[in-house]
C-alpha cells in the first residue's frame, strides 16, 4: 500500500507557481461553487493551490473547511491524477454544499479533469505535436518588486 499524504511538492507554493496556471491555463473544469485551472507541469505529478475568497465563504472556519476537503480529496486521488498545476477556485454558493456533495464534486472534476488531459494528449499524439511544458523558472512569473504596491513584505 503506498503512503497517501499531501507533501510539499503536491503544493502551488509561490505567486509565479499561480501566475503559471493563470497565464497557461490549458484545462478548465466547473463544478457547482467551483471551477479548477489545470496547465501541465512537465514534474509527472499535480499540484494544487487554492483560491477561496471571503467574497465566495465569509467564515474564515467555512473557507478552511472547503480547503481541507480539496486537499484531502487530491492527497486521495494523486495517484489518477494527471501531471498537472491545478488552482481551485472558489465561486458563490460553495457553502451550501455538505462535506459529502463537497467530495463528490471534486472526485467528478478529477475525473473530467483527467478526461481533458488525455483527449488533448491524444490530439497532440495525432498531430505529432510536442506536449506543453514550463521550462521557466517559477520565480520568472513572479512581478519584480516595484509593481507590487501595497503588498505586505514587499518594500
Amino acid at each position: 500500500m503506498s503512503r497517501q499524504s499531501f507533501p510539499r511538492r503536491l503544493r502551488l507554493l509561490t505567486a509565479g507557481d499561480y501566475r503559471q496556471v493563470f497565464d497557461n491555463a490549458a484545462f478548465k473544469v466547473h463544478g457547482k461553487g467551483l471551477m479548477a485551472l489545470a496547465a501541465p507541469n512537465g514534474l509527472g505529478h499535480p499540484r494544487l493551490g487554492l483560491v477561496v475568497s471571503k467574497k465566495s465563504l465569509r467564515r474564515a472556519v467555512d473557507r478552511n473547511r472547503i480547503k481541507r476537503l480539496a486537499r484531502e480529496s487530491v492527497r486521495l486521488q494523486q495517484q489518477r491524477l494527471p501531471a498537472v498545476d491545478i488552482v481551485l477556485l472558489s465561486r458563490r454558493g460553495i457553502g451550501e454544499l455538505d462535506n459529502a456533495t463537497l467530495q463528490r464534486q471534486l472526485v467528478g472534476m478529477w475525473r473530467r479533469l483527467e478526461r481533458e488531459v488525455h483527449k488533448a494528449a491524444s490530439r497532440r499524439a495525432e498531430n505529432g505535436d510536442a506536449p506543453p511544458t514550463s521550462d521557466r523558472s517559477p520565480r520568472e512569473h513572479e512581478r519584480p518588486p516595484s509593481q507590487c504596491q501595497g503588498s505586505p513584505g514587499h518594500a
